[in-house]
């Protein structure tokens, strides 16, 4: 009898190309047109830099004590923008990790409440009435499960609604990020992995993270498309998006979206990024910022100018200080609130807790 032959499984040679619809210099590639028009990405860009500009003053606030930590969004903001401009924000959801304040935005959570958020304030998680977002979440990839069965529900009810899930290559790696992709597979629900492959999982980089030549390349083993994007062009990813988008409406169920991008900074205020990445690699990434990126396409188009950066950023500075100024207005913070909305009925020890701190304990 003739030995059993066993094939050898080869992994890809190489990741593959990023689909892009703009080079580094923000020119349409040849014989490609933009699914946006103008107007929309003039908009869409004044989200990324107010999240900049945003970001910016919110670490300045946190190193003199006045904020807590939080992720900035320095050089994702276009793989975070892209796929939420290709929902109706009146029907779909996002359900977000905790990188994602433009689509937060876009999706019309106040400003304000952001601001709440990063001060601590319980009231930055409330996601006010007809807003389809869920809460802020830290806690590794425990979202996708979420966002899976939202799908799944949304399915089952017959409504024609998408689900977009953001999270990270270190995210990805956790149990949480196959059980939601693979429960999502098997049942077709209408929900958008968004994989945002920033190069790192907090100092961790990405080809220690993996074996896989591309993270998309895992769809498939889940029964759904993985396409590979360059998240920094903020037009590429909004037009992968909308594709999976109108297929999830047909009902073929979900998509994995790898944006292939860069954190070009910090994880978080108390990371030192100076210590792990390398100076000439977050400098080539530099070269090719998403927010540059939109604002040469534009230039070219006669619709960006000194003038109109101006009159926007102005714009913007005053939108920030208004958030401030309302988070200002919020009712004060008091040990009570560390107990409230931990469980729908509070359980005895948590009783116990919380009459230990009163005043007259």
């Amino acid at each position: 009898m003739a030995p059993l032959h066993i094939p050898q499984f080869r992994p890809g040679e190489a990741p593959v190309e990023p689909i892009s619809v703009l080079d580094a210099d923000g020119r349409l590639h040849d014989g490609v047109e933009p699914e946006l028009d103008d107007e929309t990405v003039l908009g869409g860009l004044r989200l990324m830099m107010l999240t900049r500009i945003f970001d910016s003053k919110c670490l300045s606030l946190q190193r003199q004590g006045k904020l807590g930590s939080f992720g900035p969004t320095r050089g994702q903001e276009a793989a975070i923008l892209g796929p939420a401009l290709a929902l109706d924000p009146e029907r779909d959801w996002i359900v977000p990790q905790y990188r994602e304040l433009p689509a937060l935005l876009r999706q019309g959570y106040p400003l304000e409440r952001i601001v709440l958020l990063r001060q601590q304030h319980p009231d930055g998680l409330y996601v006010p009435e007809g807003v389809n977002l869920t809460v802020h979440q830290i806690s590794l990839a425990a979202q996708l499960p979420h966002a899976a069965g939202l799908a799944w529900g949304f399915k089952l009810k017959g409504e024609e609604r998408v689900v977009v899930t953001y999270f990270g290559d270190g995210a990805s790696s956790e149990g949480d990020s196959h059980e939601a992709q693979n429960l999502a597979g098997v049942v077709k629900a209408p929900v958008i992995f968004v994989l945002q492959n920033n190069g790192w999982a907090i100092s961790t980089p990405r080809e220690i993270q993996s074996a896989a030549p591309d993270l998309a390349a895992r769809a498939p083993g889940y029964g759904f498309p993985g396409v590979v994007v360059d998240g920094n062009d903020l037009l590429a990813m909004h037009a992968v998006t909308r594709a999976a988008v109108a297929r999830a409406r047909a009902g073929d169920g979900p998509t994995l979206i790898e944006a292939r991008t860069y954190r070009m900074g910090m994880h978080n205020p108390i990371d030192d990024p100076s210590r792990y990445m390398n100076e000439d690699e977050l400098a080539r990434w530099e070269r090719r910022d998403p927010i540059t990126r939109v604002q040469k396409f534009l230039a070219g188009r006669g619709q960006w100018n000194d003038e109109v950066a101006s009159a926007t950023e102005d714009s913007i500075a005053a939108e920030i200080a208004a958030a401030f100024a309302a988070a200002a207005n919020a009712p004060p913070m008091t040990p009570d609130d560390i107990y409230d909305n931990v469980f729908a009925e509070p359980t005895p020890a948590l009783e116990r807790q919380r009459a230990a701190y009163q005043p007259d304990a």
